[in-house]
């Protein structure tokens, strides 16, 4: 017998081409998605009518980066039903000059005028540059640019993102950054000291931004990006206007009930981070109800969309 959880979690694998071994599916805990499957049952599960059955906002998407051009994205988003993809391509290499930001930009442009069915962009930029930044902003916005994406130049926190995240409120539009959480050793958990990319933004400084401008939308990107994603769930417990997205390609078990239960439903989004197949199965994975399924996959992020006037239905 194998469980309700781990069959769907090794039926998408299966999907993605991998195929987990029968010695790994094991009942770990009492739920109703751990009743025992009977062999008919297993037979007639369709993982790809299961993945298909939800509309999807893809939170987490970049372009010209890991797929190739953009026909590479969209393949994935037709195999697994996403129909929305919020892309950027942020400056993850170089000097982060306005040059360099605004031929990225450029780039994302380019894809949501091919594909305006498929393609919403944030745009990039790097605070070092204040005025060329809030230049662009509005250079992006009004070629219908929704948020943000920032990677590791500056921390959130640092006070030269102050002006641009004063913007972003004003424009009703969120703020994605890129993030990381190191495991700890022995109970400790370690601060990003390792002095690579010094200046990435950690729990901590998403709190200290997100109390600094309560009225800002933050997302703390890829919780299954490998870091201590229970750390940040549990720091971000009391800031309603951090939202996560549940891209990466971990998938511990549980990730996605804990962060609902840490942060409420409607604080999560889906998202891959181009890890595709992992981030719809994690979600079809979970003990989380077809309502918050819903949410998850694409309401939420509808919702913020909204407040913006930019969302979908």
């Amino acid at each position: 017998m194998i469980n309700r959880r781990k069959f769907v979690t090794g039926a998408a694998l299966s999907a993605a081409g991998m195929v987990m071994p029968a010695g790994l599916l094991k009942v770990s805990s009492k739920d109703k998605h751990d009743e025992p499957l009977t062999s008919d049952a297993v037979a007639s599960y369709d993982v790809m009518k299961e993945v298909m059955k939800y509309r999807k906002i893809d939170a987490h998407i970049h372009v010209n980066l890991f797929d190739g051009p953009p026909e590479g994205n969209i393949a994935f988003a037709d195999r697994l039903g996403i129909n929305k993809m919020i892309i950027s391509r942020p400056i993850t290499s170089g000097e982060g000059t306005p040059v360099n930001f605004r031929s990225y930009n450029d780039l994302v442009m380019q894809a949501m005028k091919k594909y305006p069915d498929r393609f919403v962009g944030q745009l990039t930029l790097n605070v070092l540059y204040q005025k060329e930044s809030l230049e662009e902003i509005k250079r992006c916005v009004d070629n219908g640019m929704v948020g943000l994406k920032v990677y590791t130049q500056v921390k959130i926190s640092d006070p030269l993102f102050y002006p641009i995240i004063e913007k972003m409120i004003d424009l009703k539009m969120i703020v994605h950054c890129h993030s990381n959480c190191q495991l700890g050793v022995a109970g400790y958990r370690m601060k990003y000291d390792t002095k690579i990319k010094p200046n990435t933004s950690i729990p901590e400084d998403f709190v200290a931004i997100a109390t600094r401008y309560p009225e800002g939308m933050f997302q703390y990107a890829h919780i299954g990006g490998g870091g201590d994603w229970e750390y940040a769930c549990k720091s971000f417990k009391g800031h309603p206007n951090i939202y996560v997205d549940t891209s990466g390609s971990n998938n511990p078990e549980n990730m996605i009930d804990f962060a609902l239960k840490e942060l409420g439903e409607d604080r999560l989004f889906f998202g891959s981070d181009n890890c595709y197949y992992q981030s719809v199965g994690k979600i079809l994975a979970s003990n989380v109800t077809e309502a918050q399924k819903k949410k998850i996959f694409y309401g939420n992020y509808n919702n913020v969309l909204r407040k913006s006037g930019r969302n979908f239905d």
